[in-house]
């Protein structure tokens, strides 16, 4: 028992150090594409801006020409700021709530021949923040790894809540006899992880299904 302990309180600290590096990693990358995406664009509108006003009565068709440019590399910028909101947080789950926020998912991924079919209560309780981020996550991988790797023309995806939320995405697709998980599960998993909960992954009988079990005290 002292072994399994020692072992137990081991697992728990490289998990905490892992998601501490994790978190390390994620704000470094924030910094950067902060610092060296946005800075230098936003600096040039500022540039161009100033060359724009001072041409407009010497040079309008210049300052037009600059304005143009000041458009396009404006819509750039914000189509950067929507990116790094979608990685901290996808607005959906905001706007439409976890169920729906799947249920929007499943309708971009649908395609001729593909049908998904999202089931749950008709109310969730209310879920912690980080839950509701690697639920939808995960199955947003699930959903997209069915289609595009699996050929699977029918998905479901099925959530209940009780003392946990758990999320299950099947689909009838062709799983290979010499299945191996891939980056897109390692990341499922970590996602469950990090919340003290559990993903799994693999063929079943009728194709693969991916099941994740989320505490709801996490947070």
């Amino acid at each position: 028992m002292a072994v399994r302990a020692l072992a137990l309180s081991r697992q728990l600290q490289h998990s905490r150090e892992a998601l501490v590096m994790a978190r390390e990693e994620e704000r470094r990358r924030l910094r950067r594409d902060l610092h060296d995406g946005l800075g230098p664009v936003l600096t040039g509108v500022t540039f161009k801006a100033d060359a724009a006003g001072n041409l407009i009565a010497a040079d309008p068709e210049a300052a037009r020409s600059l304005v143009a440019e000041l458009r396009a590399e404006t819509a750039g910028a914000i189509n950067d700021i929507r990116r790094l909101v979608y990685d901290l947080r996808p607005p959906a789950l905001d706007d439409l709530g976890l169920v729906g926020a799947i249920r929007q998912r499943a309708a971009h991924l649908q395609r001729d021949g593909v049908a998904i079919h999202v089931a749950a209560p008709a109310a969730l309780p209310a879920l912690p923040a980080a839950v509701e981020a690697a639920a939808f996550r995960i199955a947003t991988e699930a959903m997209t790894n069915a289609v595009r790797h699996a050929g699977a023309g029918s998905i479901h995806v099925r959530l209940d809540a009780g003392t946990e939320l758990r999320l299950r995405v099947s689909d009838d697709g062709v799983s290979p006899r010499d299945w191996r998980p891939g980056v897109g599960l390692s990341s499922m998993r970590e996602r469950a992880a990090e919340l003290g909960g559990s993903c799994t992954a693999g063929p079943g009988a009728g194709g693969g299904e991916v099941v994740a079990i989320l505490p709801l005290g996490a947070s």
